[in-house]
């Protein structure tokens, strides 16, 4: 049964994009995990630490589902609705969730934490990361990597200079943290299977995913949204791959 386009259209717009929770998509939309288990590893390093800081927490919900944290755990976020959501779902947890923008400086003393996390930054200031480390500390992320979901970003805006399909290596990882003085003890980058099964999966996750079609709104692209929809329609899903990179690092005794 072919599905209506304005209808999932309109669907897709009315669903608030606060927080990093993408249960909607159950039914809609698919995407591989890296086989390495971020949360676990989180989790894991989580319950040895003393002190800990998620960083760009988004809403909470990567940090809310580990088991134990440290005894001092502190997550900061920059966007308003997030640093609402944060709080909700955090703070019954005993984690205090900071508002501060995503930018240099973290409002912590030196060497604060003996673990500092972040699933997914925007940007990685190494140099803050660096400072508010512990020695001996670590700092375990999953960060994006490079032209991640980009089957679906040049659909929209056509083909990508090579400068802005790499601008996310992980050499760039390396040598951000290498930089800051940091060891870099693991580093490994995975292309995961995605399908986005109806239109509105489309719409909702450029809504959400907002520096991937920057300045995305449904009336700019509706033509090549309704050429999408007719194409999942008749062919099947539109297959992307996401790019995912796990960092691991550590500042020196």
């Amino acid at each position: 049964m072919r599905r209506d386009f304005d209808a999932l259209v309109a669907e897709a717009e009315a669903e608030p994009t606060a927080g990093w929770d993408f249960s909607w998509f159950e039914g809609r939309a698919t995407e591989q995990r890296p086989s390495w288990g971020y949360q676990r590893l989180m989790g894991e390093r989580m319950a040895r630490a003393t002190a800990a800081l998620d960083v760009q927490t988004g809403g909470g919900e990567v940090l809310a589902g580990i088991p134990r944290y440290a005894p001092s755990t502190v997550a900061t976020e920059g966007w308003p609705p997030n640093v609402e959501a944060a709080t909700r779902l955090l703070h019954p947890r005993g984690v205090v969730v900071v508002a501060c923008p995503d930018e240099p400086a973290l409002p912590f003393a030196d060497g604060a934490f003996d673990l500092v996390v972040c699933r997914h930054p925007v940007t990685v200031h190494w140099k803050e990361i660096a400072r508010v480390l512990a020695p001996g500390g670590t700092y375990l992320a999953q960060h994006v990597g490079p032209a991640s979901v980009f089957e679906l970003v040049e659909y929209f805006l056509g083909p990508q200079p090579r400068e802005v399909r790499e601008s996310r290596h992980e050499d760039h990882d390396r040598a951000g943290a290498e930089a800051a003085g940091l060891d870099v003890v693991d580093l490994r980058t995975e292309r995961l299977r995605m399908e986005f099964l109806d239109i509105g999966a489309v719409v909702y996750f450029l809504r959400k995913v907002v520096w991937m079609v920057p300045g995305f709104t449904v009336d700019a692209h509706r033509e090549r949204l309704r050429e999408l929809h007719e194409s999942i329609e008749e062919e099947g899903p539109f297959v992307a791959h996401s790019s995912r990179i796990l960092v691991e690092a550590r500042r020196p005794e």
